[in-house]
C-alpha cells in the first residue's frame, strides 16, 4: 500500500469517538479497582499531552511532509477524544479529570518541556534525513503499547462498560498503528544508515509511553500491572516480536527490558 492510499484511507475514517450510549453511571454502581483506576489516571493524562507531542513534532523536519501533518492532525483529534472518554470515566468515581486536571499538569512542566523540546530538536538534528524513518518507528512502538495496554486494563477489570469503551479506543488506535507501521516500514526499507539511527535511538533512549510526563513511580506502576506476570509478559513479547519484524529493528527486545527494569 503505497502513502498515499494510507493516509487517504486514515483521512476518511478519523473522527471523534462516539460514546452517546455509554452508560458512565454504571461505574457508581460497579467502581473499577484502585489498580484500575490509577491506570486510568495515567491514560487520562497522556492522551491529553498529545497535542504537546505534536506542538514540537511541527518543529522537525516531520512537519515537511504534508502527508505526515495530515496523519499527525487527525491522530492528535482523535487523541483528544480518547482522554475525554477517559475522564467521563473518573469523574464517575467522583475524581478530578478534563481541563482542570490537565492545567495543574501543564503548570508544573515549563523547564521539562523545554529540555524534551531541545533534546528532540538535537534528535531531529543528528538523525537528519533520517528523523522521519524514526519518528515513523517509535510511534508505531508506542502505539503497539498503549493498545496493548489498553486491552490488557480491559482483561484485568473485567468491567462490560470499560471493556465496551476501550475496544473503541483500540479500533481507532489501531488505525494509528497501521500508519506508523506501514510508515517506518517502508521509510527503513533498503536504508542501512535510516535503520542504524533508528536502532540506536530506540535501544538508548525509548522507554514507555509517558514516561517523559508522568513520575518514575506511577511509570513502574503501570507497566508493572499491565505487563508483567504470564498475560503481560506475553503481550509484550508479542510487541518484541512485531518491532522485529521492522527492517534492521531485530533483537531489541523494548518491552522485555522495560518490564524487568521496574522490577
Amino acid at each position: 500500500m503505497t502513502m498515499r492510499t494510507t493516509i487517504d484511507s486514515y483521512k476518511t475514517r478519523a473522527g471523534r469517538l462516539d460514546t452517546s450510549d455509554i452508560d458512565f453511571g454504571s461505574f457508581m454502581d460497579r467502581p473499577l479497582s484502585p489498580e484500575g483506576l490509577r491506570c486510568l489516571r495515567y491514560m487520562h493524562d497522556i492522551e491529553h499531552h498529545t497535542v504537546c507531542y505534536l506542538r514540537d513534532l511541527l518543529l522537525t523536519p516531520a512537519h515537511r511532509d504534508p502527508d505526515v501533518t495530515a496523519f499527525l492532525s487527525c491522530w492528535s483529534y482523535e487523541e483528544l477524544w480518547h482522554g475525554e472518554a477517559i475522564a467521563c470515566v473518573l469523574e464517575a468515581h467522583g475524581e478530578e479529570a478534563g481541563a482542570p486536571r490537565i492545567a495543574r499538569l501543564r503548570s508544573r512542566r515549563p523547564k521539562r518541556d523545554l529540555l524534551a523540546l531541545v533534546a528532540k530538536l538535537g534528535l531531529s538534528t543528528t538523525a537528519g534525513d533520517a528523523f522521519v524513518a524514526l519518528h515513523m518507528t517509535w510511534g508505531a512502538v508506542n502505539e503497539w503499547t498503549t493498545q496493548a495496554g489498553y486491552a490488557r486494563l480491559a482483561s484485568l477489570e473485567g468491567h462490560p462498560v470499560l471493556s465496551e469503551l476501550l475496544k473503541r479506543i483500540m479500533k481507532q488506535e489501531g488505525r494509528h498503528v497501521d500508519f506508523y507501521a506501514s510508515e517506518a516500514a517502508r521509510r527503513l526499507t533498503g536504508k542501512p544508515r535510516y535503520q542504524r539511527l533508528t536502532r540506536l535511538a530506540l535501544r538508548h533512549l525509548w522507554r514507555p509511553v509517558g514516561s517523559g510526563v508522568m513520575p518514575r513511580s506511577e511509570v513502574a506502576f503501570l507497566v508493572q500491572h499491565l505487563f508483567d506476570g504470564e498475560e503481560g509478559r506475553s503481550m509484550a513479547a508479542r510487541i518484541d516480536r512485531r518491532i522485529d519484524a521492522l527492517p534492521g529493528q531485530e533483537g531489541l527486545d523494548l518491552l522485555g527490558r522495560a518490564v524487568a527494569r521496574t522490577r
